[in-house]
């Protein structure tokens, strides 16, 4: 598994790209032990920048006991994952049927991110409206 690639991954699955240590560290968890299939996948992405390196290359930002993805580092996301151009498929062959990458925890984990991140705020609402009767 290449750290890297899995680390811009699961910052981007976050709204706002930040992730406490406690969280990043169960998400990376649970991807490396997603199989072999994340593994490869990360391998051959990270084959794509073979000099990648989040923290120098300021594609990643220590903040607030947690990690954020930067600008630059969902640029270079992007160009990692970009499928490279296929040439058009001559006419005698037929259409290809093979299946995309499969990224099933990945989307798993993007949409426990988006229900922590609703919990989060409802509680806040709650929290600063309590606030405001008690004043």
């Amino acid at each position: 598994m290449n750290f890297q690639v899995t680390v811009l991954k699961v910052l981007v699955s976050y709204l706002d790209g930040f992730a406490v240590m406690a969280d990043l560290k169960r998400d990376m968890a649970i991807l490396a032990s997603s199989g072999r299939d994340w593994a490869e996948r990360t391998k051959r992405l990270g084959a794509r920048v073979p000099d990648l390196d989040i923290f120098s290359q300021a594609l990643v930002e220590r903040l607030n006991g947690g990690w954020r993805i930067t600008q630059k580092g969902r640029a270079v996301l992007e160009f990692i994952e970009a499928r490279p151009c296929d040439p058009e498929p001559v006419a005698e062959e037929a259409p290809s049927t093979r299946p995309g990458p499969a990224t099933p925890a990945l989307r798993l984990l993007a949409q426990r991110g988006r229900r922590r991140r609703e919990r989060r705020q409802r509680r806040r609402i709650a929290r600063e409206g309590a606030q405001a009767n008690a004043s």
